[in-house]
């Protein structure tokens, strides 16, 4: 029986730049008034008007309490390498006029408290079928949107998930890289944590060692299922 992959790029932002890095990705959605609306609110009470679903849903959402934010999402990438276009030829997908094609859904779920480190939040995107994992995995064009979007939110580090022990670390503080954790430079999770800025709101020093949440020997948590059946694109 062959089982499905769905890769997914995470990335780490402060816990106060949530609403800037929702309003980021909104701008990257495709420019066409069929998308649905939803509004959002935030911790601490902020309110967002989104285009997006919330598990195929346009009810509004409240996650003041701190609880998982799930949306459906669509995303615009340039069809800019071979990965791209290979994947291009695999989906129904609307074109803007630079060519950028409608690639979802995207599966976003926004842990207000990071399993990385309890001062920052997490925007894990993932993706619904296995055509789009493999796409997210070699397309320089989508990798290219992400770490864009991290450096856009002001976010920390932007990695890889592919269902591997290794992870791929596609941003760190400021800055494109291309490395691995674990890896050579970073024997485990809380090495790479170590060397962030710490969040505001917690005590200085290094918070990979100090308030660190996991230890190496323990596996990032499992992403909540979702239907992968549900389409290639937004409708």
């Amino acid at each position: 029986m062959c089982v499905g992959i769905d890769y997914c790029y995470e990335i780490v932002i402060p816990a106060q730049n949530v609403a800037r890095a929702l309003t980021e990705l909104a701008g990257l959605t495709p420019r066409t008034p069929r998308l649905p609306q939803i509004t959002v609110t935030l911790p601490g009470g902020d309110q967002l008007v989104l285009p997006f679903t919330s598990n195929f849903k346009t009810e509004p959402v409240d996650c003041s309490d701190g609880s998982t934010l799930h949306l459906d999402t669509t995303v615009m990438f340039g069809v800019d390498d071979d990965a791209m276009r290979e994947f291009s030829e695999t989906v129904r997908g609307e074109r803007d006029e630079h060519g950028r094609l409608a690639v979802g859904y995207i599966y976003l779920a926004v842990e207000f408290t990071s399993w990385w480190h309890p001062g920052y939040v997490s925007l894990r995107f993932t993706a619904a079928t296995t055509g789009m994992s493999l796409a997210f995995e070699r397309s320089a064009s989508i990798r290219k949107v992400f770490t864009g979007l991290t450096a856009a939110s002001g976010g920390i580090c932007c990695l890889l998930d592919t269902e591997r022990p290794t992870w791929q670390i596609c941003w760190l503080n400021g800055e494109p890289v291309q490395d691995t954790v674990p890896g050579p430079r970073f024997a485990g999770y809380q090495d790479l944590v170590a060397i962030w800025p710490a969040p505001d709101g917690l005590r200085t020093g290094t918070p990979g060692r100090t308030d660190w949440m996991r230890t190496v020997s323990v596996e990032p948590v499992p992403m909540p299922l979702f239907d992968s059946h549900a389409g290639d694109l937004a409708q």
